[in-house]
């Protein structure tokens, strides 16, 4: 039986049900209008479309860099690794170097190196959704590794454990 929304119940009580529902981890970059890059966690990554090859990611409209993604060209998706909790957490805090380290070209948005997959996408339609926009892109590069995701869970990061099929705990929380 599905629960009546009212206008008491709390966003950390939906939050928390919308959180029984895995996802994986990845971070976005991008360039700001000044080329100067940009980038944040995101767990709402959703294939969309094979013809055309169509992706979508959502931005709280509350972030810092909302309207540099709002209005960016490009943007490239990194699906993190078991092993990259650090990125995970880095990209997932507000302000500081979130780059260092990473190897940028300065051409386009730099992919996060040792991910399960990366996607290069030219902007290819937004659209406002309640508190958030859903930015979607057309790949137009691809790449896949043979690594094992960063999961989402019930407001934690996990890492999943082929070897016994069963979920590992990472400690801690997600900043976010």
């Amino acid at each position: 039986m599905c629960r009546v929304l009212e206008e008491s119940a709390t966003s950390k009580a939906l939050r928390q049900t919308f959180g029984k529902f895995a996802t994986g981890v990845a971070v976005v970059t991008a360039r700001d209008h000044q080329r100067r890059l940009i980038g944040m966690t995101i767990n709402s990554f959703c294939s969309i479309s094979l013809n055309p090859a169509l992706v979508s990611w959502c931005v709280n409209r509350a972030a810092l860099s909302y309207m540099d993604f709002a209005n960016c060209t490009d943007f490239t998706i990194t699906v993190l690794a078991a092993n990259q909790r650090e990125i995970a957490d880095r990209f997932a805090r507000r302000g500081g170097n979130k780059f260092e380290g990473i190897t940028d070209d300065g051409v386009g948005s730099p992919a996060i190196a040792g991910g399960c997959a990366v996607f290069c996408c030219d902007s290819y339609n937004r659209i406002l959704l309640g508190d958030h926009m859903m930015l979607i892109g057309k790949v137009n590069h691809f790449e896949q590794y043979n690594r094992e995701p960063l999961i989402f869970t019930q407001g934690e990061l996990v890492e999943y454990v082929r070897t016994n099929e069963s979920f590992r705990r990472a400690s801690g929380l997600c900043a976010g």
